[in-house]
């Protein structure tokens, strides 16, 4: 029986966490044999601020939204930068990788990009919160684990 190519993605930001969890995606999920096998590297940037007037009256001139929009993607690209500094430290060159950037909220940009993208595994690592703070804050992790529609990996950090 041939074995079908897999479509892995790994939800990434700005966390040691979800760093580790792309180290150990590489070294435990995707094998050292060369293979048409594509990792999805996926990092959600948060809404942009389009709101021209804040509770408290203030507006907001072109200026910072397109300062505080610069700011965005530049940690977008710095975050992709410090995911393939792994690929390179793991001497990952056989993996075809691809950079996926969505906007919005983590949870629903990342459940949605599975189902666009066709991913056939999902990795993520987690901040290790306990229960209140889980309760409190939501989990973004708990979510996808819950409503992604494949298989998820959630890594903890040690």
């Amino acid at each position: 029986m041939e074995k079908k190519d897999q479509r892995i993605m790994v939800a990434i930001d700005e966390s040691q966490e979800s760093m580790y969890a792309l180290s150990w995606c590489i070294t435990n999920l995707i094998s050292d044999t060369p293979s048409n096998n594509k990792l999805l590297l996926l990092y959600v940037r948060p809404p942009s601020a389009v709101y021209s007037l804040d509770a408290a009256g203030y507006v907001f001139n072109t200026d910072v939204v397109d300062a505080m929009e610069k700011y965005s993607m530049h940690l977008a690209n710095s975050v992709m930068e410090r995911a393939e500094a792994i690929f390179r430290n793991l001497n990952a060159t056989n993996i075809n990788m691809e950079r996926v950037v969505g906007i919005g909220d983590a949870k629903n940009v990342i459940c949605r990009a599975v189902d666009k993208l066709k991913a056939d595994t999902l990795v993520m690592g987690t901040h290790g919160y306990g229960f209140f703070k889980r309760a409190l804050l939501g989990s973004v992790s708990d979510h996808c684990a819950k409503h992604a529609n494949c298989p998820v990996v959630i890594v903890k950090h040690p």
